[in-house]
């Protein structure tokens, strides 16, 4: 006679939000932001402007996921508020507010663009909110190329900052983008695991069903998509301080569009993290094959096509649902606890 030992129960499940990896990572970059401060003190110049310019690309990133990945906004049209952030800048600067604070009060002047033009880009969906957003960038890029105050369509420069040292004024740049770069991250997260983030997944995911739930479609649009704007017309303003150079044609280009898109789709849509990391990935790409020209936007693009086809989910689930953890966790999740009998690791869904 045989005797047959039934399988030991699975564990109990739990729902967390955090664990304690989570809360080690999530401490390691906020550490790691702090020792960014010292930058300037320790790298030389030219680390110093692309580091810059990599932190401006994650604020981007991160705006764009923003829209699309939490609330299925998809702009093709955000260099409206690069450009806007960029000119207003300089028009600041022209009425003899001082650079860096024009460069502040631009931030906030693309903010208030924004929630004017929710007005009418609000009230589409789907891809006519991506071309009516197209529309707005090239009709605002037009009136600034008609502008010769402005430098018209040749370009124009930001004359406030040529009385600084040049290693003072890329230690200063460097310093007041890490502190937006800083200040939206925390913004963002922080609205994420509040409620509020809940709701603008379920207006992705279905606005009309989230309507009748009693989700507040239209005021939660609207606040990201005015804080969108302020991120975005900070990294443009961020721009120009960095380059000191701008023209309508590049600073409103919809080129800005593709690099958000790619970083975002190979990150991760729909995460926290993934976007940090297409942020990464695409400035090491940029730097080491942005002389190739068009080729190098056409490789971008195809790159960008092959993930959303066999890699929806970006770079970031390859090590999520490998390591299971989750660095900066805005939402809950399911968490298998072991058990004595069988010893196994917890898991997650």
């Amino acid at each position: 006679m045989t005797t047959t030992t039934a399988p030991a129960p699975p564990g109990p499940w739990s729902v967390q939000r955090s664990s304690l990896a989570s809360r080690i990572g999530s401490g390691s970059l906020l550490a790691l932001a702090v020792a960014l401060f010292a930058v300037p003190q320790i790298l030389s110049a030219n680390i110093v402007q692309q580091l810059t310019s990599l932190l401006i690309f994650l604020v981007l990133a991160v705006m764009w996921n923003a829209l699309a990945g939490y609330a299925g906004l998809v702009s093709v049209g955000q260099q409206t508020f690069i450009g806007f952030g960029a000119y207003g800048t300089i028009l600041l600067t022209q009425h003899g507010i001082q650079p860096y604070l024009a460069v502040v009060l631009a931030s906030l002047a693309s903010a208030a663009l924004a929630a004017a033009l929710s007005l009418v880009v609000l009230r589409l969906r789907g891809g006519q909110f991506a071309v009516g957003t197209w529309v707005v960038a090239e009709s605002l890029a037009l009136f600034v190329m008609l502008d010769q105050s402005l430098g018209g369509g040749t370009g124009v420069s930001l004359q406030g900052l040529s009385g600084y040292a040049p290693e003072v004024r890329r230690a200063f740049t460097y310093w007041l983008t890490l502190a937006f770069a800083v200040l939206l991250l925390v913004a963002l997260f922080l609205l994420l695991r509040h409620r509020t983030g809940a709701a603008l997944q379920a207006i992705r995911d279905d606005e009309d069903a989230a309507a009748s739930l009693g989700v507040r479609v239209r005021p939660l649009k609207f606040m990201l998509f005015v804080l969108a704007g302020f991120g975005c017309g900070a990294a443009g303003a961020l721009t120009l301080a960095n380059t000191l150079f701008i023209q309508p044609q590049s600073i409103f280009g919809v080129q800005w569009s593709a690099y958000m898109i790619f970083m975002v789709l190979v990150g991760g849509i729909g995460t926290f993290e993934g976007p940090i990391l297409g942020a990464i990935l695409f400035f090491t790409v940029q730097y080491f094959f942005a002389d190739q020209g068009a080729w190098y936007l056409i490789g971008l693009g195809l790159t960008a096509v092959a993930f959303a086809l066999f890699l929806p989910r970006g770079l970031w689930s390859l090590l999520h649902d490998r390591i299971h953890v989750q660095l900066l966790p805005v939402g809950y999740h399911l968490r298998r606890q072991p058990t004595a009998a069988t010893g196994a690791n917890p898991r997650e869904t």
